[in-house]
This record gives C-alpha cells, structure tokens and sequence, in this order.
C-alpha cells in the first residue's frame, strides 16, 4: 500500500483516485470545487485536504490530472502548491495532458529538491478511467518509472516508459495526432453511408470485422450514427490538445496538414455551439453541410 495524493477530480481524476482506493492505498485528494472532493470522499472514503500543498504532505506519490499548462503550474509550483507539501524522495506523477516544455520545466525545478517526476498523460477517454483500464504514456527516470508502477496498476492497463522527460507529452500528441484522422474517416464514412441510402449500422458490423477497424468505430458509430455527441472527450479539450500538437510540430519541422484541417473542422463544430460535444460530433457538421 502506498500513501498518495490525487490532486483533480474531473471527468478522469475522479474514478483514477477513486480505483487507488479500491486497490488498497491511502489516498488524499484535493479538488478546485471542494464541493466534489466531498462528494469523492463520500463515495470512496479517503480524504480531501483544502490546498494541494496540504493534500501532498507525508505522501509518496503525488498525482495531478488538471486541465492544461497553467493549471499545473499553479498546482505545482503555486503558493500552495503540492512541491511545498511533498517531502525529498518523493514522486511527482503528472497525468494531464500538457506540452513537454511545462513537464521539463517542472522537472528542472523540483530536482534540486530531491522529488522525482514523470510525465504520464493517458489515453482511453472517460470509459478508459471508469474501468480501470487506461494507457499511460511516460517520460522521466526508470527508477522514478519502477516506483510507482505497481500504483498505476489500480487504473492502468498499460504503462510504458518511452524516454526522458517530455516523451509522456509527445507520445501523447502522437496519440491525438491519430486519433483525429481516424474520428475524420469515419465521420465521412457515415455521411457517405447516410448519403448513399444505406444502412449505416449493418455497413459498420461488416466493415469493422476488416481493415477499417479502429476504437472509434467499434465504440462511437452507434452513437454517431444516432447524432448523439455526449461520450467523451469533449471538443474544446481536444482542440486544446491539437493546438499543443500543432505548436510542437513548427518547433520540431514536423508536417501536420491533415491534423491542422481536423482541428479547423472542430472550430467549425464549435462555432455550433458543439464545444462540449464529444470529439465524434465532427460528423455533425458533414450533416450540417448536407442539410
């Protein structure tokens, strides 16, 4: 058993903590809304603490799933940040989804206090989190990687370290690179479909069992074939995570134009008042576009 913080209780921080829990550790969480850190407590036991700092003193591993670079920032770094509570030898573990420059600048600060940190976004959406079952993509030291990986366990059904601080991050932005290429196919797929007069679910249940096969189709084109955009990522956050892609991309001489057209695609989701709609509302807007 291990003594942790979970500082963020959103949408993934919330059932993440709540499977720490249910695995055996003691586990302190903060949250912005105190509100849902009660409720938290009262669904898994544990306990909440009124700052971060407060939530990381005595723990061994100290986790933050917040919502982008300053956000972590704040939590980490700020007044009462977790780095004023956390203790030397312990494990700063970041689960946000955040561009690489924040995780090495993280990292560079605290090393002088003798606290590891890893980068480790995740992947595998809300369902992912619920059941325990996400991916997580880590940068940072394999000793800090060895430490902490029978904690991941709880929530994780693959954990890998893929280099030094920041490839988390990046490994991340390959991830969301793909994903929106593979959302846009399919959203075409089922316009083309509903266009052609076909029976968009049977077309699926045969295509599926081929080479078009992906997440995205076994687990949204029910729902997306029903025009019902609330599972999920939502949009906002997803074009948050593009833009860090896209940034990274003219930094590195990297070339993105199916990506940057996606990420267009999803203003244009926006503009229809679709920002929390989940990231497989783009066949929304084909829809739009027909009617």
């Amino acid at each position: 058993m291990a003594k942790v913080a979970f500082i963020g209780l959103g949408v993934m921080g919330y059932p993440m903590a709540g499977h720490l829990v249910k695995n055996g550790h003691e586990v302190t969480v903060y949250n912005r809304t105190s509100s849902k850190a009660a409720q938290w407590v009262e669904q898994f036991g544990g306990q909440s603490a009124a700052t971060p700092k407060e939530a990381a003193k005595g723990q061994d591993i100290v986790f933050t799933c917040v919502g982008n670079d300053d956000d972590l920032r704040q939590v980490v770094l700020g007044e009462h940040g977790v780095v004023q509570g956390m203790h030397a030898g312990a494990i700063l573990v970041d689960h946000t989804t955040a561009s690489a420059d924040v995780a090495r600048e993280i990292a560079e600060q605290i090393k002088p206090l003798n606290i590891g940190f890893l980068d480790a976004p995740v992947s595998g959406g809300q369902a992912g989190a619920e059941k325990g079952l996400l991916t997580v993509m880590m940068g940072g030291e394999q000793v800090h990687f060895d430490a902490v990986q029978f904690v991941l366990a709880a929530y994780s059904r693959c954990a890998e370290l893929l280099g030094p601080v920041g490839s988390g991050q990046l490994t991340k932005m390959v991830n969301q690179i793909c994903i929106a290429g593979v959302v846009q196919g399919l959203a075409e797929g089922l316009h083309f479909a509903k266009s052609a007069g076909l029976d968009g679910l049977k077309v699926i249940e045969v295509i599926s069992k081929g080479a078009a096969q992906s997440w995205q189709m076994e687990n949204r084109y029910q729902t997306m074939w029903q025009g019902q955009y609330d599972f999920g990522f939502a949009i906002d956050w997803m074009r948050k995570d593009l833009g860090i892609a896209l940034d990274e991309a003219r930094r590195n001489g990297s070339h993105l134009p199916v990506t940057a057209l996606v990420d267009q695609f999803y203003s244009e989701v926006q503009a229809m008042k679709g920002n929390r709609w989940d990231t497989s509302s783009l066949l929304a807007r084909l829809e739009k576009s027909r009617n």
